[in-house]
């Protein structure tokens, strides 16, 4: 094995550490291996498939691709895939690289493509008249979909670079490499986790603002489909990195056990029943909070738990309080949970008046938010405003006609910053008292859970006779 192996190698130790270590940060440029392509590629079949990650592969061209792969694997209700393709390239003839391409798609319309509801001419149309009007291209990509999501393959889908992936094999692949040829070193050796966690496309700017016992709040816009996806994706991206993870989330205190036991559930048709029979999910003003999103994302929470990870959920709400009463209440119960785990990383959410860390409202100058509060308290309290695109949520607002809350879709006006998801901090908090934003792209309602009926959205209803 040839020195630069070695000290490639070493290097990357000294960067990363090891796989548990929550402080990897994907760096911005390529990983280069210093072997031949041929001697590489081995390894790269070997860690695909201890990762649990099957794929058909081009040998004639060190190409392989892999099946598809639903985000928090298991779950119907995520609506995300993702598969994987591997190009292996020479460098020069005695190094070589990956390029991993992430192709994700979804049942929703959120990455639909421009123009793919055109109809180009009728030279695409194949078979009887009356039929799809599918050309053979189409139904070759069709045919590689995932199997029994009809409305699949009808709305979106992209594909980008992930650098998050190629650096992911090459830490995991290395090791095995470099024991070619020993090495004298007290570093510990990075080891690959057994099986691949799908995550989602890495979240830009998050493993720098996670740090044990760091508090970081976030102030959403209630009602979206895109922020509990957020959230949940954050929380599985840390822990699967040895991070663990306490979300805080806006829901009544009395809501606490009942949460917890889920989440500690099977979650079978039993288990979310006993959920959902909590008076919250069923409010008269259902504000967004108890969505069909946030109920999906304690189901992802909970499969995330199942695989062994270390999350952990807990609630601070004091609905029965208003003004600074409640503020103060929401304070003490989440510096009460910071306090008890200070090893954990506590990423709190709420509504975003709370998470302000500067004091006074437009209508009270003298109002504490919680995040004024926490920040007298603690070290670590970072808050972070929500930035979309435009788009809908599920938003109560005063009806002036008739004073009283107007609960719908609602139209929401923001920013195209992309459809990626970031965090980005500025270099001094805002007159807000907001140290920067957390982007979630185009926003979509998400109606109210009990909308949609009780029980495991995982259960297939069977219409009655």
């Amino acid at each position: 094995m040839r020195s630069m192996v070695k000290m490639g190698w070493l290097a990357l130790l000294l960067a990363v550490g090891c796989a548990g270590r929550q402080d990897f940060e994907t760096p911005d440029y390529e990983a280069i291996y210093d072997v031949p392509l041929e001697e590489m590629w081995p390894s790269v079949r070997e860690y695909f498939k201890e990762a649990n990650l099957p794929y058909r592969e081009d040998r004639g061209s060190l190409v392989l691709e892999t099946e598809w792969k639903q985000e928090f694997g298991g779950s119907k209700i995520a609506g995300y895939w993702h598969r994987y393709m591997v190009i292996g390239k020479r460098e020069t003839p005695t190094k070589s690289k990956l390029w991993i391409t992430r192709i994700t798609k979804s049942v929703n319309k959120a990455l639909s493509q421009p123009g793919k509801e055109l109809d180009w001419g009728i030279s695409r149309v194949i078979g009887k008249e009356g039929d799809s009007p599918l050309s053979a291209e189409d139904a070759e990509d069709r045919l590689a979909f995932p199997v029994g999501e009809n409305a699949f393959y009808m709305e979106s889908g992209q594909g980008t670079r992930d650098l998050t992936m190629e650096w992911r094999v090459f830490q995991g692949i290395m090791p095995k490499l470099a024991k070619q040829q020993p090495v004298k070193t007290e570093q510990p050796v990075a080891k690959a986790a057994a099986t691949f966690t799908e995550c989602g496309q890495s979240i830009l700017g998050l493993k720098k603002l996670a740090k044990a016992g760091g508090v970081l709040m976030l102030g959403e816009l209630h009602g979206t489909q895109e922020v509990p996806r957020f959230i949940a994706q954050s929380v599985c991206q840390l822990v699967t990195v040895g991070m663990p993870v306490s979300v805080g989330l806006e829901l009544p205190v009395e809501n606490e056990e009942r949460i917890t036991t889920f989440l500690q559930s099977q979650g079978g048709e039993v288990d979310w029943l006993k959920l959902m029979e909590a008076p919250f999910w069923r409010s008269p003003y259902p504000d967004g909070r108890g969505s069909e999103s946030v109920a999906n994302m304690l189901e992802q929470l909970r499969q995330l738990r199942a695989q062994g990870l270390d999350v952990a959920v807990f609630v601070y709400d004091h609905p029965k309080l208003s003004g600074q009463a409640r503020e103060d209440a929401l304070t003490q119960t989440v510096l009460k949970q910071v306090k008890a785990k200070p090893d954990r990383f506590h990423l709190v959410v709420s509504g975003n008046i709370h998470p302000r860390t500067k004091k006074g409202l437009p209508w009270d100058k003298q109002y504490k938010p919680m995040g004024y509060l926490l920040k007298d308290q603690l070290d670590d309290v970072t808050a972070l405003d929500m930035a979309y695109d435009s788009g809908t949520a599920w938003i109560c607002a005063a009806n002036q006609q008739s004073s009283k809350l107007d609960c719908g879709v609602k139209e929401t006006k923001g920013k195209d910053n992309g459809d990626r998801f970031f965090m980005h901090t500025w270099s001094s908090a805002n007159s807000e008292g907001y140290h920067g934003v957390f982007y979630v792209g185009h926003v979509t309602a998400s109606e109210p859970a009990v909308f949609k009926g009780l029980g495991n959205p995982d259960t297939v209803s069977t219409p009655s006779l």
